[in-house]
């Protein structure tokens, strides 16, 4: 666990209010609104590390994230944001460094899509794949338009 704040940011599984993620994830979250709610509790049920964000006072879940990976050495980012009502109190820079700089995977080669944040993701590392990157899409959406 980790403080920031009026906020607490913690990688338990058991913590997160899964209400809160969802109904973000729901109705808010261009990548994910096509999501049903098996295929997020699924999601969260499968991934290597959880991190989320919550307002001391009150416990709320305000902020999550959730990685895939292989253990080792490669990791995938998903799913983060910060809730509207708590936005630009630099919370969604120490949720990403926390999940990406402080768990298990911080050696790790992250990858991530994204349509928005880029200077967020690049104060970490992130950047355009090189030439050795390739991708599949899938079948099903990966963000909305």
């Amino acid at each position: 666990m980790s403080v920031f704040g009026a906020f607490e940011l913690d990688d338990d599984p058991r913590r997160i209010d899964r209400d809160a993620v969802w109904r973000f994830l729901s109705t808010e979250a261009y990548w994910a609104r096509w999501r049903e709610r098996e295929d997020v509790e699924k999601q969260i049920d499968g991934a290597w590390r959880v991190v989320a964000a919550y307002e001391t006072a009150s416990g709320a879940t305000v902020g999550f994230a959730r990685a895939l990976s292989d253990g080792v050495s490669l990791a995938y980012l998903a799913d983060v944001y910060i809730h509207p009502s708590v936005r630009g109190k630099g919370l969604g820079v120490e949720l990403v460094r926390f999940m990406v700089d402080e768990g298990p995977g911080h050696i790790f080669r992250w990858a991530l899509h994204t349509r928005d944040a880029h200077s967020l993701y690049k104060r970490f590392g992130f950047a355009p794949p090189d030439s050795g990157y390739m991708e599949r899409p899938g079948a099903r959406p990966a963000m909305e338009p």
